[in-house]
């Protein structure tokens, strides 16, 4: 997700609306020679399958044993919850309890055919869910691009769920006197990708699923040469582009977990999260804009997404770090991205320790009949 049409990262439908029945997301992907990949491996966990909110997500997890320190973590678009791969081990191994869903629309979780089952009412009630099915009162939650987008979503509408937020890439947008979509469709014209989803349901998305594989090929670049902006959809012509331009963010056999994934999932689910940018908007006309819980927002300093000046003014307790990357953050510099973290958890830790949450059943019974 991002908010300047550059033809590089962002910020038909398909017929299966159902998650296999499976599970085994990784597994399906099949081994490859990087040992990332393999189902196997104890840097990326087996994935179980969590009734939640009237869906089932796919979700990774580890460090169990660390229960009571739990840390959520939202990937974006087009991504998947193999993205973070290199911070799984590296916050189990600091004691926490790591929570990796494949969120709506992704992998093998539910892919509703409304369009509204995805807005933010949705999405932040499959986290709030998520941590019932868990027994946890609340959580920290790290997001990157939609990700973040939902973390931030999720924070406003669900407090007292969210104890610390980590935000990758795309920092709190401010809502505005006017619906997004309209404001933008003003400012950046009828083919800014975000104005296309909406304006043109089912065009892109039926692109994207005939040229998946070169579609995230040429998606996950880092180093990509500045260029002038060209006429027509940035995205569409990225997927139709027999050429890709800088350099792979990942290797090979990773790339092939996502080409994978969205071979089986089509592209229709993630993409319907834009076309309820508007809806969300309204949604979010009653609650307090201001978001109190300690936040660490990490940015890439070639990153397309532009920064946010008035970010302290509703994320008071804000601490900014930047990478020197693109969109891709802790795919780009994942030993940098995960020092960062755990510097910034350790720093809030010394100065007000969580206490471990209750995981009792009838506790989380409590919760979920709430």
């Amino acid at each position: 997700m991002q908010q300047e049409e550059d033809g590089y990262q962002p910020v038909s439908s398909h017929p299966d609306n159902s998650a296999p029945e499976s599970g085994h997301g990784v597994t399906a992907f099949g081994r490859h020679d990087d040992d990332m990949t393999s189902p196997t491996s104890p840097a990326f966990p087996e994935p179980t399958r969590v009734a939640v909110n009237g869906v089932e997500l796919e979700v990774f997890e580890a460090g169990r044993q660390h229960a009571g320190r739990p840390i959520v973590l939202c990937h974006g678009w087009p991504e998947h919850a193999f993205s973070w791969r290199h911070q799984v081990p590296a916050l189990a191994a600091a004691g926490y309890h790591v929570i990796v869903p494949n969120q709506r629309g992704y992998g093998n979780s539910s892919r509703p055919t409304e369009v509204t089952d995805y807005d933010i009412e949705h999405l932040s009630g499959d986290l709030v869910a998520l941590l019932d099915h868990y027994g946890y009162d609340d959580a920290t939650f790290v997001g990157h691009d939609w990700g973040a987008m939902v973390v931030w979503g999720l924070t406003l509408l669900h407090p007292d769920r969210v104890n610390r937020v980590i935000n990758l890439s795309v920092p709190y947008i401010e809502r505005g006197e006017r619906p997004w979509i309209e404001w933008m469709d003003d400012v950046f014209g009828g083919d800014f990708y975000f104005v296309h989803f909406n304006r043109q349901p089912g065009v892109a998305d039926a692109v994207f699923d005939e040229h998946t594989a070169q579609f995230l090929r040429n998606m996950f670049r880092k180093n990509v040469p500045p260029r002038e902006p060209q006429p027509g959809m940035a995205l569409i012509d990225l997927a139709r582009a027999e050429t890709p331009l800088g350099e792979p963010v990942m290797s090979d056999s990773e790339l092939a977990v996502f080409v994978s994934a969205f071979e089986s999932s089509g592209f229709t689910g993630g993409v319907n999260w834009y076309r309820n940018l508007d809806r969300n908007w309204r949604l979010l006309a009653d609650v307090d804009p201001i978001i109190q819980q300690p936040t660490l927002m990490i940015y890439g300093d070639r990153d397309t997404v532009a920064r946010s000046e008035s970010l302290p003014d509703f994320v008071p307790n804000v601490e900014v770090v930047s990478l020197d990357c693109g969109h891709w953050i802790q795919q780009e510099k994942p030993e940098e991205t995960n020092q960062a973290m755990l510097k910034w958890l350790d720093q809030r830790d010394a100065i007000q320790p969580r206490p471990l949450c209750d995981r009792s059943p009838e506790r989380s019974g409590q919760r979920a009949a709430r």
